[in-house]
Formats: structure tokens, C-alpha cells, sequence
């Protein structure tokens, strides 16, 4: 088909419709190419059917928009923009290398176009071709070499291809171009001197990055950055004083800053525990309210010395009421040790201020306020929480609580010890009495929310996330229209803990495709509300309102895709193929995490595909090979591989010569054995180590068991999560046939964690049992009269 070059007036009416999309007027870019097509003359021009339907594209209708622009690049495939066009719109999908390709047939046809070079340079950067994006800045430095967007673009192109001395050449020829006296302050120019010294810090070129910070410090904005570089390098060069030097002012400007703290050590190398405590003596004589010299000295000493010194932090920061004091010495909590330490001294704190109001009975200064053993008591339910002494942990912040009963922090303590504890309910109970007592924070009506959804009180969620939502929506949709996707996928999770899978899937689908649906749905209800005022108009209008309403149909987006249904999602005809959907963004975007790979395995191992099976249980084995799922998928793979003799001899090579790298010629049972041999200590991979035992050995049941339900005190994860796995291993058939070992191994959970629903009897239990008690006694009564 010939090619049509518009006449002056519709080419007007184009420029229109480019500037309509820049500016995101969509709707009046519509209607401008309306007029164009709208002329026989022109009703096939490639470039306008191009650009309306990058237009649509952008208002949710994307199967008409390729129609369009295929329709249009078919007509003018000669065209630059048709083709640019096509690249933006498969850009807006994600498919990057199909754009990039657009981009480049886009350039055969117009190789200077300063747009489509930019729009092709951050392709590539986003998909790391850095030699291409440094092929691209170079043709963008040469059409505009007096922009400094171009050299400092072309420059950061050898910088991430660690060609730092190319890097360095081409942004010192261009800071030469820049015309700023030496006394001038100009902040992109220091900016570029910066960035300068970094490339050369990076190249390891730190003599040349002194003299380069020295030479143009008076240019530099920001004088704190150039101190820091000047500590960096002189570290790194080795002149301990002058680096000891710079760091001391450093420390002097900001006593806070712990990294500065860090590298004043390795200037100095303190010989000993004195030398390295006496460095932050000296900064708590100078900044006596600096809290950060007082507590970095506590991370190295030990004994009496650290009791002394602990004392005084606590007494400092409970006097004055800290409430994230905890969270400041949580990381102490990997030395037992300091641990007994910090119990005995806030335990005796607590007793003493109940009794005196000191903090020692012998201390001979004024009386603490009341708030001191609030913040002490406050402390100790942190404190016990974190070692599991739930009972008591509770004891203390219901004490807080009766004193000071309108202290937001104290319930939101308490509902995170329900929720440790295991107990959901009364853990979104006390939320939201937290919640209640300031309504404005958004901070805890979000975390109230989020407790009733683990605890599967999905519409009380919905209400309290209402109160931050926009007034005339519902706040489900609402928060579908904010991308609000910890509620989502917290609702989803309720969901399928509470069975309704299909719901939980519905979900799942509405995150991964959010916008064009809820664009849809509003421009429905905005359609609606303009009936209803058309309803209302004049009758003289009404034809040319009906017209103008079919005009705008024509404008707006298709329907939205297929409906959700929950029932037809959960009997999905094809499930593994579902599955692999999910799966298969997972893969590309946390490649890194062991779960993905184990959930591929999952997938194939029901689908029977043996070689994607071996490249997962390879991928997380490279993770970490120790894993105690892993070690399920792996016995589970290789006995499978046995059973499967008719598969073909190729494949079963390749599956063997893999395997052994992992088994080392060990026998299943072996391997088994060797994994619980080197893992005594964890109740997770015990689990994971005697569901393989009888898996392979149907008759060796009670020993499996008798593995898998050990309680004793060696094991490191004896908390509610891996004994909560136990009790669903033994229920779900991984074990056979075990109800009495189930009942036992509740029991004793239940009497290391009384306050955890999961291992307390259920009502009907309770209540067998009280019949069962009741008719023993009745036995007893009428036996003894018969006596």
C-alpha cells in the first residue's frame, strides 16, 4: 500500500494528537484521530492508527491498541514513528527485548531521532546491555555534545563496565568545559565533582581521589561528605593519625553515627578490651547525652565491668522513659551471659521501685516517678517474650497496663505476645484495643488490620482499613485502587487458612493484573452517574446527548477481562498449569529464594517431568544444600527416579550422573540416616528426616515417630511454629496411622506452651472429658454406697 503524507491541515491535527499524549489528554487524542480517519483520504494512514492505538493502550484497551498499531506499521511499515510506537507498546508489557528490537528497525529508518535513542538507552539499561547503552550514548553525545546530559551519560556507561579510567577521562574533559569560577558555588558542579571522586574511589585510586577532594574542596556543597571521604581514604592509604583525626571531628559533628565509631577502631587498633573501652570513655565525657558511645562499648565487654556499665544505660534511659530501649539491646540477646545479666538487674529494678521507688534500696538519690517502673515493666514483657516466657511476660505488661491502662504501646505489646504465643484472636483482640485509643494512626489501624487477617477476620479487617479509605467505596476496592498488596495477600492467606481456596485464588488473580479492571470499574460508575444527570436534562438534548454518549463509548476500553469466579477457580480444569503461571514470574524474580525451586519441584514432580524436577532440586541445592525441605524433595526424586524403570535410557544417564554428585554413592537410607545424624538439635529437620524414614521403610514407624515428637532441651526451635509442623505431620498421614501419638505429643506441647490454642483441647474435647470425669465419680459415689 502507497504510503499517505497528510496535508497541511491534518497534519496540524497529528501534531495535536502527539501533544494530546504527552500532556495524557487520551480522550481529545481520540477524537483528533476520529477527524483524521474519519476522511476517506486518510482512513488508512499508518501513523495516526498507530499512535490512536497507543492512545487506547494507555486508557486499558489493549487488544485494540496492537489492532491498531499492527494495522498501522502494516500500512507504513516504513514509517519511523509506526515502529516507535509498536516498541513503547510492548515496553508497556514488559517485553523489553520486543522492544528494543522496535527500536532499533525505528532507528534504521530515522538513526538521529533523540527520542527513540533515549527511550532504546533505558531499555538497555534496564535489561544490563551496557555495551549497547554505551553504543547509544556515544550517538546521543554526538548529536547534542553541549548537553550535560549526554557526557555524564556516556560517562556512567564505562562506569558501570568498570572502565574506570575511560569513565574518568570523559568527565574530566567535560568538567573542563564548565565555565564556574573557583569562589562560585554551583551545586551540579559539585555534584559532578562528587560523583568523580566515587569513580575513583570504586577504581581503587585513592591517592588520586585525596588530591582530587583537596583541590576542589572549596567547590564542594556538601562539606560532611567531603569529611567522610577524606576518612575513607585515609583508611584505606594506611595514615592511621590523619584518619583518626578527621573521624574524631566526625564523631564530634554526629556522636550518633556508629560507623564512624567503626572506623575510628580500625585507625587506632585499641590492643585490648581497655584500649577499645577507654576510645568510648572519652566520647561519653564529651557528649554526655549521646546515647550511642555508651551502648557500642556494651557489644565487647563482659563480666562485672559490663554489669556496671549496662546498670547505668538501663537507669539513664528508664528515668527518662525510652520506650525503644529493647530494640536497642535486642542484638545483646545471642550472649546468654549478658542476657542472665540484663534479667537480674531489671528484675531487681522491678521489685525495688514496687517497694521504695528506687532503683536500688541503698541508693540515697530522689524517688523515681511512676513512670520509671511503667518503662521498667514494659521492658520485661519485651524481654520475657523474647525467651519464650510467655506467662510471665503477660504478668508484666498486664501489670503495666492496670497502672496506665491509655498507653497505645502496652496493648500493642500484648497483642504481640498473643500472636508469639500462637493465640490470633485474642492477638487481633488487643490490637484493636490499641487501635481504639488513637483512631487517627494510620500506623496501628494498618497493623490491626493486618492481625485480624491472620487471624481469617477478613470483614472486621475490611472495616478498619474503611476508616482510611475513600468515603462513597468499598474499602476492598478502595485499597485495590491504592495497590495496597500487603492486604491483598494477607487477605488471600486468610483465605486459604480458612479452606475457601477458591477466594484465596480470586485474590491472587486481582493482584497480578489490578489497574485495567479497577479503570474499567471506574469509568462504569462514572458512565452511571453521567446517565442518571442525563436523566434529568432537558428534552430538547436528549438526541445530542445520546450521540455524545456513543461517541464516548467508542473512546472508552473494552470490558473488563473474564469475571473472576471463585468456584470455577478452585475446579480450575487444568490446576498444575495454573500453578506454573505463578510459578513462572517467581522464577525469573527471586531466583535467589530456595522456596521457588522447591515449589517448581512440588509442581513437577505431580506433572511427572523428571529432568525439571533434577534442574530444581539442583538450583535449591545450590542454595543450601541443608535445607529440610530439600532433603524431602531429594529422596522423594531419586525414589522415584527407581520406580521408573520404562523411562528412557538417555534420560535416566543424565538423572544418575547428576544425583551423584549429591548422594555420593550413599543408599537412600543412608543419606537419611546421615542428615538426622548431622542435625540432632533441630526439631524441623528431625521432622523432615523421620517423614523420609518411613517413607522409605513403612515398618519403621515408632522409631519415626519417637524422632520427629522429641521435646527434650538440647533442640535449639523448640517454639510453637516447628511443634505446630509436628502436630500436621502426625495428622495429615506422613506418619500412617497415629492418633494416640498425636494425643500424647499435644499434651506435652500443651504443657511447655499452656496459653497456645493449637495444643489445647478442643470444647467438644473438654467437654467428652468432663462427661468422662462426671460418670467415673457417679461409679464411685453409688459403689461406695453399695459398700
Amino acid at each position: 500500500m502507497p504510503v499517505v503524507t497528510l496535508p497541511p491541515k491534518e497534519n496540524n491535527l497529528f501534531k495535536r494528537i502527539l501533544k494530546c499524549y504527552e500532556q495524557k489528554q487520551y480522550k481529545n487524542g481520540l477524537k483528533f484521530c476520529k477527524m483524521i480517519l474519519s476522511n476517506p483520504r486518510f482512513a488508512e494512514h499508518g501513523e495516526t492508527l498507530a499512535m490512536k492505538g497507543l492512545t487506547l493502550n494507555c486508557l486499558g484497551k489493549k487488544e485494540e491498541a496492537y489492532e491498531f498499531v499492527r494495522k498501522g506499521l502494516r500500512n507504513d511499515v516504513k514509517s519511523h514513528v509506526c515502529w516507535h510506537v509498536y516498541g513503547l507498546l510492548q515496553r508497556s508489557d514488559k517485553k523489553y527485548d520486543e522492544a528494543i528490537k522496535c527500536y532499533r528497525n525505528a532507528l534504521k529508518l530515522d538513526k538521529d531521532n533523540l527520542q527513540i535513542l533515549r527511550d532504546l538507552s533505558l531499555l538497555q539499561i534496564q535489561m544490563r546491555d551496557l555495551e549497547g547503552y554505551r553504543e547509544t550514548r556515544y550517538q546521543l553525545l554526538q548529536l547534542r555534545p553541549m548537553q550535560r546530559a549526554s557526557w555524564i551519560g556516556y560517562a556512567i556507561a564505562y562506569h558501570l563496565l568498570k572502565d574506570y579510567e575511560t569513565a574518568l577521562k570523559l568527565l574530566e574533559e567535560f568538567r573542563k568545559t564548565q565555565q564556574v569560577p573557583p569562589n562560585k558555588i554551583d551545586y551540579e558542579y559539585s555534584e559532578l565533582i562528587l560523583y568523580q571522586n566515587q569513580v575513583m574511589r570504586e577504581a581503587n585510586l585513592f591517592q588520586e581521589s585525596l588530591d582530587h577532594i583537596e583541590a576542589y574542596e572549596k567547590q564542594i556543597c556538601d562539606k560532611l561528605q567531603v569529611e567522610e571521604i577524606k576518612g575513607e581514604v585515609y583508611l584505606n592509604l594506611g595514615r592511621w593519625k590523619e584518619a583518626a583525626q578527621v573521624l574524631r571531628e566526625l564523631i564530634n559533628r554526629n556522636p550518633e553515627n556508629w560507623k564512624y565509631y567503626d572506623n575510628l577502631e580500625k585507625a587506632l587498633h585499641p590492643a585490648s578490651m581497655e584500649e577499645r573501652l577507654e576510645i568510648y570513655d572519652e566520647f561519653c565525657e564529651w557528649h554526655p547525652r549521646a546515647v550511642s558511645p555508651r551502648r557500642l562499648m556494651l557489644n565487647f565487654i563482659t563480666g562485672s565491668k559490663f554489669r556496671e556499665r549496662m546498670d547505668k544505660f538501663l537507669r539513664i534511659n528508664f528515668s527518662k522513659g525510652c520506650p525503644p530501649l529493647f530494640t536497642t539491646l535486642k542484638s545483646l540477646y545471642s550472649s546468654a551471659e549478658k542476657v542472665v545479666i540484663l534479667q537480674e538487674l531489671v528484675t531487681g529494678y522491678e521489685n525495688s521501685l514496687k517497694s521504695c521507688g528506687l532503683f536500688n534500696s541503698d541508693d540515697n538519690e530522689e524517688r523515681e516517678p511512676p513512670t520509671t517502673l511503667l518503662w521498667v515493666r514494659y521492658y520485661l514483657a519485651q524481654h520475657f517474650d523474647k525467651l519464650g516466657h510467655w506467662s510471665v511476660a503477660l504478668d508484666y505488661i498486664n501489670a503495666a497496663i492496670a497502672s496506665t491502662p491509655t498507653l497505645i504501646e502496652l496493648f500493642y505489646m500484648k497483642a504481640r505476645i498473643y500472636k508469639h504465643i500462637g493465640n490470633l484472636k485474642e492477638a487481633a483482640k488487643w490490637m484493636d484495643e490499641a487501635q481504639s485509643l488513637d483512631t487517627a494512626d494510620r500506623f496501628i489501624n494498618s497493623k490491626c488490620a493486618k492481625y485480624m487477617l491472620r487471624a481469617n477476620m477478613i470483614q472486621e479487617a475490611e472495616e478498619m482499613c474503611s476508616k482510611f479509605t475513600r468515603e462513597g467505596t468499598p474499602a476492598m476496592e478502595n485499597l485495590n485502587e491504592m495497590q495496597c498488596m500487603w492486604f491483598q495477600t494477607e487477605c488471600a492467606s486468610a483465605y486459604q487458612q480458612l479452606g475457601k481456596y477458591g477466594e484465596a485464588l480470586k485474590k491472587c488473580h486481582e493482584i497480578e493484573r489490578l489497574k485495567k479492571v479497577l479503570s474499567k470499574q471506574r469509568r462504569a460508575q462514572k458512565k452511571a452517574k453521567l446517565e442518571e444527570e442525563r436523566k434529568h436534562a432537558e428534552r430538547e438534548r436528549q438526541q445530542k446527548n445520546q450521540k455524545k454518549k456513543r461517541d464516548e463509548e467508542e473512546e472508552e476500553t473494552s470490558g473488563p477481562k473474564e469475571e473472576l469466579v471463585p468456584d470455577k477457580l478452585e475446579r480450575a480444569e487444568n490446576p498444575l498449569e495454573e500453578a506454573i503461571k505463578f510459578l513462572t514470574p517467581l522464577k525469573t524474580l527471586a531466583s535467589n529464594n530456595i522456596q521457588t525451586h522447591l515449589l517448581a519441584f512440588e509442581i513437577y514432580f505431580k506433572k511427572g517431568k523428571f529432568l525439571l524436577m533434577l534442574q530444581s532440586v539442583k538450583r535449591a541445592f545450590s542454595i543450601d544444600r541443608n535445607n529440610p525441605w530439600l532433603h524431602e524433595c531429594l529422596i522423594r526424586f531419586s525414589k522415584s527416579v527407581s520406580d521408573h524403570s520404562n523411562l528412557p535410557d538417555l534420560v535416566i544417564k543424565v538423572l544418575l550422573h547428576e544425583m551423584k554428585s549429591i548422594f555420593t554413592n550413599k543408599n537412600l537410607e543412608s543419606f537419611n540416616e546421615e542428615f538426622l545424624k548431622n542435625n540432632p538439635t533441630s526439631i524441623q529437620h528431625l521432622l523432615s528426616g523421620a517423614k523420609m524414614m518411613y517413607y522409605l521403610d513403612k515398618s519403621r514407624q515408632e522409631k519415626a515417630i519417637a524422632i520427629a515428637t522429641r521435646l527434650d532441651d538440647t533442640l535449639i526451635d523448640r517454639n510453637v511454629q516447628s511443634l505446630t509442623r509436628v502436630l500436621e505431620g502426625l495428622l495429615d498421614g506422613s506418619f500412617g496411622s497415629c492418633n494416640t501419638r498425636y494425643e500424647e505429643y499435644r499434651a506435652a506441647c500443651h504443657k511447655l506452651f499452656p496459653l497456645t490454642p493449637a495444643f489445647m483441647l478442643s470444647a467438644n474435647e473438654e467437654d467428652c472429658n468432663t462427661m468422662q470425669i462426671n460418670h467415673t465419680a457417679l461409679n464411685h459415689d453409688v459403689l461406695c454406697n453399695e459398700m
